[in-house]
């Protein structure tokens, strides 16, 4: 079973499949992993956070969203307020829900871009009634609360992900210009991530030098070259996984790793399961449902590519 510094959402102790509560902070703060979807709206303060290992920072009025079994850490840098909503696969599949609204590639599992969506005058003031109206309806539940709730969710996905991209340039990266060596970089990414995991194959590439290419990565996106391909490594990983049967071993050569051994490793640290356990739990608290979906491919994947064992000493 998961350690204690996990907290899952599991239906059969009558747990609601989403959640909505306040927060104040003024040091440093890590939420316990979930299995949950979750969005911080941070109403006051600002700071920085990881999701991972990439460090973004946050001002007010902003909203910062994450995916399960994501490690997170916030850093005031002054006291700051604000509301976490946490909401399970069964309350809102966001797989399936980002073929509407895109959410899926641009609120979460981008490797390539900043979780973060700074509201403006207009949209912090609807966001702000989306989160007074779900919270209304979890508090007090009425004849179809669920599906009142659920609208809300929705609407608010929908009006950040319009946000987010309408946000100007300077808005949705952390330097300005946008280097010009990301776009071909993250080309080359979904090209050759399966089988491609070492930076200075992509830095060869690009006709760079791996530091200049790693300092590059960490400026524009937040964190190492490394990082930004286990990323995108596990978001295909956990895909099959959780939408298919293939076995464990097959999965891990798919992402190249000739030892399934060192897979179940690379996974491990980096959701804190085991690959089995996250199959199994998600698969028996969602009562197969997840076993429905097309299994091809992982939502953000544009292009495949056999075999190297850069990452197989996480």
């Amino acid at each position: 079973m998961p350690s204690p510094r996990l907290s899952f959402y599991d239906p059969r102790r009558g747990q609601p499949a989403v959640e909505q509560s306040p927060f104040t902070i003024k040091d440093a703060f890590e939420p316990a992993r979930t299995n949950c979807f979750t969005i911080a709206h941070i109403g006051r303060g600002q700071g920085s956070f990881w999701a991972d290992a990439g460090q973004h920072s946050y001002s007010p009025s902003s909203l910062l969203f994450f995916v399960p079994y994501q490690h997170i850490r916030l850093e005031p840098s002054e006291e700051t307020t604000g509301e976490l909503i946490r909401f399970h696969a069964n309350f809102l599949c966001v797989e399936t829900f980002h073929a509407e609204t895109g959410c899926s590639g641009v609120l979460f599992n981008d490797p390539y871009g900043s979780p973060v969506v700074e509201l403006d005058r207009s949209t912090a003031s609807r966001v702000k009634g989306l989160i007074q109206e779900l919270r209304r309806e979890l508090e007090s539940p009425k004849l179809a609360g669920d599906e009142a709730a659920l609208a809300y969710l929705k609407l608010l996905l929908i009006t950040a992900s319009r946000r987010k991209v309408a946000m100007p340039a300077a808005k949705s990266s952390r330097t300005q210009p946008r280097h010009p060596a990301i776009e071909p970089l993250t080309q080359l990414i979904e090209e050759n991530y399966r089988t491609v995991h070492a930076p200075a194959d992509y830095a060869s590439k690009l006709h760079m030098t791996p530091k200049t290419l790693g300092r590059i990565v960490k400026e524009q996106l937040g964190k190492t070259l490394t990082d930004l391909i286990r990323e995108r490594v596990l978001t295909h990983a956990k895909w099959q996984l959780l939408h298919t049967l293939r076995p464990v071993k097959e999965i891990a050569r798919e992402v190249g790793f000739d030892d399934e051994l060192y897979f179940s490793r690379f996974f491990k640290k980096s959701t804190s399961v085991s690959p089995t356990f996250f199959r199994e739990f998600e698969t028996e608290i969602r009562g197969g449902s997840n076993l429905s979906m097309s299994s091809s491919s992982a939502p953000i994947q544009r292009a495949a590519a056999s075999s190297d064992h850069s990452l197989s000493n996480a």
